[in-house]
């Protein structure tokens, strides 16, 4: 299949957006972003959406801060290679093994990304109070210049980057339906990003971000 290449565009709200094109570079100081509108045809977005709603082992995570507990604002599940562990917030998982739309999905990912992944984190935001806050995917684990995908399914949301050092760089990204985005080079070491509440009426969004774990060294930071 081949994609068409577009340049970037702004709305008025200084979202970026797709046009006509099925890839988009989007242009990021200290980091590289590729959004490929058109990942998934609607249809496959759908049929996923509704498998994965219904067959992953979705989780309410709960987070200690200031010496209260408190529910992580969205549900998620871990997938990977050998149990593969992912400690991140304070949250420790292990890979639960691949199901068959999870394998198709990674499978259409690599592909785009030149990359292979072993391992996903889903997360699904049932409504608009639903979010994660600003943080970068720079865990040790990952290496110094991870390559991160972030699949899309379900209602539109803005993905939101502030540059860590420079507050003056920031920028918004729509993420449509059977869409992927993908983080390369210095992205994490640079930038932070968010899906921020919302409170406008929003229906479920379900969010697989592809990752390549060093296990070696996620096996040490899961006993710490």
């Amino acid at each position: 299949m081949t994609m068409d290449l577009f340049s970037q565009s702004q709305n008025a709200n200084g979202l970026v957006g797709s046009e006509t094109g099925a890839v988009q570079e989007i242009p990021l100081v200290d980091g590289e972003l590729t959004l490929h509108t058109n990942g998934f045809s609607n249809q496959e977005a759908d049929d996923y959406f509704i498998q994965l709603q219904e067959s992953l082992a979705w989780t309410q995570e709960k987070i200690s801060m200031y010496g209260k507990t408190h529910n992580v604002p969205r549900l998620s599940a871990w997938y990977g290679d050998d149990s593969v562990p992912y400690t991140y917030s304070g949250i420790t998982a292990y890979g639960l093994p691949w199901t068959e739309s999870l394998q198709a999905i990674k499978a259409r990912v690599e592909q785009l990304a030149s990359a292979h992944f072993n391992s996903v984190l889903a997360n699904l935001y049932r409504d608009g109070s639903d979010s994660v806050s600003w943080h970068a995917d720079d865990e040790s684990e990952l290496g110094p210049a991870p390559v991160i995908a972030s699949v899309s399914l379900g209602q539109e949301r803005t993905f939101q980057l502030k540059h860590k050092f420079d507050k003056t760089l920031k920028t918004n990204v729509l993420l449509p339906h059977g869409s992927i985005l993908i983080m390369r080079g210095a992205t994490q070491q640079h930038w932070l990003h968010q899906i921020a509440k919302s409170r406008r009426a929003m229906s479920p969004r379900i969010n697989l971000t592809f990752r390549l774990v060093d296990k070696r060294l996620a096996e040490a930071s899961a006993k710490r």
